[in-house]
């Protein structure tokens, strides 16, 4: 994939399934590289898991298209009680990642620099989300395992529709290391 893209900074796009392992690489990332994050999740939620792409290309990358230094946008609800607080003055960083379910869908591919693709086999992923979200908002575990169950199968007509796995510039299992995995020279300048 060519680093031509139509924003300013470089964007690394973390996909994969829910529960893969896409925030803990990103977090890593962030770390090594001194890169700001962009969680899909702010903008995602139960309601509209697929449906939100939009948000994103209109109050994260036209921003930093149009030379904005700081990033602000509501977060999307996942629970009902779940209030989270707005990103407020977000700063813009030469190397910025957007790391969530769809980074790699086919609207933000002008817009990436490098794909990443965490590849970890459904029962670990689904686990996983499964362990990360039970016993929010009093929903049983079947409630909570039956959601899981719906997200994945919207999950998979994304990746039918898009290959974000196709298009990525680097596939890393989600059960193995990440340091492992990733030579970080190729992202310094």
């Amino acid at each position: 994939m060519s680093v031509q893209t139509n924003l300013p900074v470089f964007l690394i796009a973390i996909d994969g399934h829910g529960g893969s392992g896409k925030s803990t690489l990103a977090n890593l990332l962030s770390e090594k590289l001194g890169a700001e994050i962009i969680h899909t999740d702010d903008f995602a939620s139960w309601d509209k898991p697929l449906d939100w792409w939009q948000r994103i290309i209109e109050e994260v990358f036209e921003p930093i298209k149009n030379g904005e230094r700081f990033l602000n946008y509501e977060r999307g609800k996942w629970w009902e009680t779940h209030n989270p607080e707005p990103v407020v003055n977000q700063p813009v960083t030469p190397i910025m990642i957007l790391e969530g379910v769809t980074a790699l869908r086919k609207e933000f591919r002008p817009f990436i620099s490098y794909g990443i693709f965490v590849d970890t086999p459904p029962e670990v992923f689904l686990q996983r989300g499964f362990e990360r979200d039970k016993g929010n908002d009093g929903k049983s575990d079947d409630e909570v395992r039956g959601m899981w169950q719906k997200w994945y199968e919207e999950e998979l007509d994304y990746i039918k529709r898009d290959q974000p796995r196709d298009f990525a510039d680097l596939i890393v299992g989600g059960t193995k290391p990440f340091l492992e995995q990733i030579d970080f020279t190729k992202f310094k300048s």
